[in-house]
């Protein structure tokens, strides 16, 4: 059974499962979950569900590429298993990866050659109030962005090359505008209206439950999310176990991500979590084949979805545990959408050639919960979910990022 936090000790799920944390899905369309329609740009479709306590699964496709089977897990600070990445491990993840396809995509539109690369990425996001009051609420800053490039060419080339592709990436769209969630909601599989949360004008699809039954890898071996270093749980300091369950929050989040690009054009990324504190883990990240990539590992998109799905997720699980509220099962179908961008040469961020179409799209949020409080409680979770989630905060909040280039 899934359970959350206060309803009975959760078991280790993933740990028991024995299959990789990250997969591809054997034909995923033979799952009974229809993939997003295609369109201008790259539309991602996350099917997701809790497991026990503060643990996740998704599945996640876009319009043309496969699935992948990814989890999330949560560290000592919310009394995890750290079993997995944490939720926003995956949207620093999918950011650098984009940035990198930008700066790699630019390079070669516009002639420079780059003999090396390498991003670090800083996100910090705040989590402030109360959350039996109510006012507890997650917000995102600014995103600081390192491009270490030993590349030909003056200086002034190389800084329009970076500028291009920063404003050319597919998250820089995310990030420039404010983008409004809109979700449904299902409690004990009848359909309720939502609360204060902006509501999504369309027909929820199937609670996609049953489908993860029926996912088996294609490949046993999967795609390495590898635990580089893990945090050694410690009580009384900030970032330690269990402070991030707390009712009362005025604290600030900070992830890291340094990206790099092997020989077989797959990005490498190492993950840190510097507060609260957390383990360190080792991503592998590729585009698809019609985006110039072999799809050995997922695309910078789908780790940015899955990010969105597990933060929410994480809310909805850590709101009913300080309120000690029963939400025995959660499951969400998301779609987001992202632009697709070219990088001709003499073009600009916003100028002829730059975009291929679309644009980043609000985050689309079907939500189904399981509780015996009903449907008020399950209205307010979906509520404090939304507003305390750092990632639909990243959408809502229009963010310019602080970018330095390092020359040798």
């Amino acid at each position: 059974m899934v359970v959350s936090r206060g309803t009975r000790d959760p078991e280790n799920v993933l740990q028991r499962d024995g299959r990789p944390v990250f997969f591809a899905v054997d034909r995923p369309d033979a799952l009974g979950l229809n993939r997003p329609p295609p369109g201008a740009g790259e539309a991602v479709r996350v099917w997701a569900r809790s497991l026990s306590g503060m643990q996740k699964e998704a599945i996640v496709a876009s319009a043309a590429a496969g699935g992948w089977r990814l989890a999330s897990d949560e560290g000592p600070y919310l009394d995890g298993f750290d079993a997995a990445p944490c939720p926003l491990a995956f949207m620093s993840v999918g950011m650098v990866s984009s940035w990198m396809n930008a700066v790699l995509d630019a390079s070669r539109a516009r002639g420079l050659t780059v003999r090396d690369l390498v991003l670090t990425q800083d996100n910090r996001y705040t989590m402030e109030g109360s959350a039996l009051n109510g006012t507890m609420t997650g917000g995102a800053l600014p995103v600081e962005l390192d491009v270490r490039i030993d590349a030909d060419g003056g200086d002034d080339a190389v800084r329009a090359v970076v500028d291009a592709a920063v404003r050319g990436a597919a998250v820089f769209d995310v990030l420039r505008r404010p983008h409004t969630s809109r979700f449904t909601l299902a409690v004990n599989g009848a359909e309720a209206p939502a609360g204060r949360v902006a509501r999504l004008d369309k027909s929820p699809p199937s609670d996609p439950a049953p489908a993860f039954f029926r996912v088996a890898p294609a490949d046993p071996a999967g795609v390495p999310a590898v635990r580089l270093e893990a945090v050694k749980p410690v009580a009384g300091v900030a970032g330690g176990a269990g402070t991030s369950l707390r009712a009362e929050q005025r604290r600030q989040l900070h992830v890291r991500a340094i990206c790099r690009r092997r020989r077989d054009g797959v990005k490498e990324i190492e993950q840190q979590l510097h507060r609260p504190l957390g383990s360190t883990f080792r991503f592998l990240s590729d585009e698809p084949a019609e985006r110039g990539g072999a799809g050995a590992a997922p695309s910078a998109a789908c780790y940015m979805a899955a990010g969105v799905a597990f933060c929410f997720m994480t809310q909805l699980g850590r709101y009913a545990a300080i309120l000690g509220k029963d939400l025995s099962g959660y499951r969400i179908v998301q779609d987001t959408r992202f632009p697709g961008r070219s990088f001709a040469a003499g073009a600009t961020a916003s100028g002829p050639g730059a975009a291929l179409g679309g644009a980043a799209g609000a985050v689309e949020t079907h939500v189904y919960l399981d509780t015996r409080d009903g449907v008020d409680f399950a209205r307010r979770c979906l509520d404090m979910g939304e507003q305390t989630c750092f990632l639909h905060a990243l959408y809502r909040t229009p963010l310019d990022p602080v970018v330095t280039i390092t020359r040798p």
